[in-house]
């Protein structure tokens, strides 16, 4: 028999687990993220396609050209210049860092559509 203390504990788990079910949710090709409630950090690879399904919607790197990076987000084509942002169907996009590898984008839910 259970005793009623455990009972609880063993309860409140799975609520305790779900953010963390929600943050492991992410992911993609040629990419990899780390994502919270609300925001999703995405570090794409350069030079091959790369995208990731976060907070519900797909993210894709289309393009970098010098300083400008084309997005494609929700279906919607946005190009944010590096350490800016811009907004796009909902979401906040900003371009945190640009390497020869790698394109480091942060995309947050602004709640808007």
């Amino acid at each position: 028999m259970i005793s009623t203390p455990l009972r609880r504990k063993l309860a409140v788990l799975p609520f305790v687990l779900l953010p963390l079910g929600a943050a492991a949710a992410c992911g993609g090709e040629n990419s990899s993220t780390e994502c919270g409630v609300n925001s999703c950090t995405i570090t794409f690879d350069r030079g091959v396609e790369a995208s990731a399904s976060i907070l519900g919607v797909k993210a894709e790197l289309v393009e970098v050209r010098g300083q400008l990076v084309t997005l494609k987000v929700a279906g919607q084509t946005v190009t944010v210049p590096v350490g800016e942002g811009e907004q796009s169907e909902g979401f906040d996009v900003s371009v945190q860092s640009v390497t020869e590898d790698q394109v480091v984008v942060k995309i947050s839910n602004t709640g808007g559509g």
